[in-house]
């Protein structure tokens, strides 16, 4: 079709709708997911962003982020490469220019001529939370997870991240509803070798969420502070890939808000917001570091784990009263009808 002297072929745009329709996990597609910490981007910077295999990119035109798919809808090329100038995203093959929204405003080829609807971008809904941007490629029917303890004012707040593992999502989840593993990943820190037995506790499973209560187990430095003693998890699963759990000692409450994004099957990044009701005085660098060394020492055990994606089949593995989370984990996902990064 020949519109204002351009041969309008919308297939690049076409592509794009195709390849998401294309995408089985409609659990995934329709959740939200973080793509970067708020802090890391500044005004003018352009990001390349990879979320359920798909490539996206994020920039800041002055006033606010946007997030849209990395191919601009002429030639393809990917706008990742490209610059903000004026406030907006500029192509950095024939120099496109689009707008928050996706409206391409200019051609510089055709500085006179409306550009057609054709040459628009797909763009994608933000929310900012807990100092986080979160963004979805499907339609959200739920708000982003809550975290009542970041809007406590009487807790101190920390984030940290991102940290990336050669692994299934799920795989890092899960190893985070994982208190057996503490004494031996975690020796000196959350766990003592001499110390090692699971208590039975409590898992409910709805659902929206599973509740997990009643964990209590010895830890030498719960939390960075270098006081050791009992503590008590309790857990909520939110989302498929979000989990919050609150820890409970004689010095007060942690909290951590654990998220996951999906950037390939393989591959994810998480994110940790911790939030704490006491330590004022500990230096925030230090409260990162301890759980910088923490994750660390997850990420090798979690990427060695075979096979790579979450077996959601439970006969595909064996397992003991202290796997009762994680198997309502996996039947909860199986129960949802996520696929992604799973078997």
């Amino acid at each position: 079709m020949i519109t204002g002297g351009f041969v309008v072929i919308g297939h690049q745009l076409l592509s794009v709708y195709h390849t998401l329709s294309m995408f089985k996990d409609s659990v995934l597609l329709n959740d939200w997911q973080v793509i970067a910490a708020a802090d890391n981007v500044a005004v003018g910077t352009v990001q390349s962003i990879r979320l359920l295999e798909h490539d996206l990119v994020m920039w800041h035109d002055g006033e606010d982020f946007a997030v849209a798919q990395d191919q601009c809808p002429h030639r393809g090329a990917a706008l990742s490469r490209g610059v903000v100038r004026s406030g907006n995203l500029i192509c950095p093959y024939h120099g496109l220019a689009y707008d928050r929204k996706g409206n391409c405003i200019r051609i510089p080829a055709h500085p006179h001529l409306k550009p057609p609807a054709s040459a628009s971008l797909r763009t994608y809904p933000i929310v900012k939370r807990y100092g986080l941007i979160w963004t979805s490629l499907g339609q959200p029917k739920q708000t982003v997870p809550c975290f009542p303890e970041w809007d406590d004012p009487s807790y101190r707040k920390i984030l940290c991240g991102a940290y990336y593992y050669r692994a299934s999502g799920f795989r890092a989840l899960e190893n985070f509803l994982d208190v057996a593993h503490f004494p031996f990943v975690h020796e000196g820190l959350l766990g003592d070798v001499c110390q090692s037995a699971i208590a039975d506790y409590h898992v409910q499973s709805t659902p929206d969420e599973i509740m997990i209560n009643n964990i209590r187990v010895w830890q030498p430095d719960p939390d960075g502070t270098g006081e050791g003693g009992y503590v008590t998890y309790t857990y909520r699963i939110l989302r498929p890939l979000t989990a919050h759990f609150v820890k409970a000692s004689t010095q007060g409450n942690l909290a951590i808000f654990f998220t996951v994004t999906p950037v390939t099957e393989t591959e994810c990044l998480g994110w940790m917001g911790l939030a704490m009701n006491y330590a004022f005085d500990v230096p925030e660098a230090e409260l990162k570091a301890f759980q910088d060394q923490v994750v660390a020492q997850d990420i090798p055990i979690v990427e060695s784990q075979r096979p790579r994606l979450l077996p959601l089949d439970v006969q595909r593995e064996c397992h003991f009263p202290s796997d009762k989370a994680s198997l309502a984990y996996r039947r909860w996902l199986k129960q949802k009808g996520v696929t992604f990064g799973t078997i």
